[in-house]
């Protein structure tokens, strides 16, 4: 599917990617650990070798790259197995652009190396959805952040809610591999990933953003306000 938009700058975007014939593209920890990583390290406009960075002693922690020429800023993300979310401020003319390729290039290169295999690891390009509506705006930060729900409960909007909200909760706040933590005051590395700064201050504090997730998991589907738009996101059911 191409897209029917230009990036603009100073505008917001929900940016997603699956695998091709939606396979897994993230198969262990590992695999996940290290697109994360790949989310701090390719966002500069310098070129980056990953194996240098590591091979590199000045730097106690991959996150010690210091982080000044970003290419973009973003704002959550959250990873699943095949597939890929989140919420980009196109901050300079084809900044994200710039940082898809070098992301989506690295990781799979790294995956087909790991795997020992050859050929597309990504369904086509990437694709996006330009955030023009301030709610839907503010939506995507639940969207984005709810994603891990469907490991446990695949049919749970589709079946109008969840029945155990509490083990719904506990799943999200010991899953890692989303910004999540990042919003609830955790400590971590990972946090440099984020530039809070550059988006809407929809939440003045981390018990904020916990009654905003809260909110959408026990809200009925048929009672949702933005079904719609909700619609247009989900294809990676």
């Amino acid at each position: 599917m191409e897209r029917k938009f230009d990036f603009s700058v100073d505008e917001f975007y929900h940016i997603y990617s699956r695998g091709v014939d939606k396979r897994i593209i993230f198969d262990d920890d590992n695999d996940r650990n290290r697109f994360i990583k790949l989310l701090f390290v390719c966002n500069h406009s310098q070129p980056i070798v990953f194996r240098d960075l590591i091979r590199n002693t000045s730097l106690k922690d991959i996150f010690d790259f210091p982080a000044d020429k970003t290419l973009v800023d973003i704002g959550s993300y959250c990873l699943m197995s095949n597939h890929f979310h989140l919420l980009i401020y196109e901050k300079k003319d084809g900044g994200i652009s710039a940082f898809m390729l070098k992301i989506l290039t690295a990781y799979s290169t790294y995956y087909n190396k790991k795997h020992n295999r050859k050929g597309k690891l990504f369904d086509g390009n990437f694709q996006a959805k330009h955030l023009v509506d301030d709610r839907y705006l503010e939506y995507i930060y639940a969207y984005i952040h709810l994603n891990p729900v469907k490991i446990i409960y695949p049919n749970w909007k589709e079946e109008g809610g969840i029945l155990d909200i509490k083990k719904a909760k506990n799943f999200i706040e010991n899953y890692h591999y989303s910004s999540y933590d990042d919003y609830v005051g955790k400590n971590r590395k990972e946090a440099k990933i984020l530039n809070k700064t550059a988006f809407p201050k929809y939440f003045e504090s981390k018990g904020d953003f916990q009654k905003m997730l809260d909110f959408w998991l026990e809200f009925q589907r048929e009672e949702r306000k933005l079904d719609k738009l909700e619609a247009e996101d989900d294809i990676f059911a």
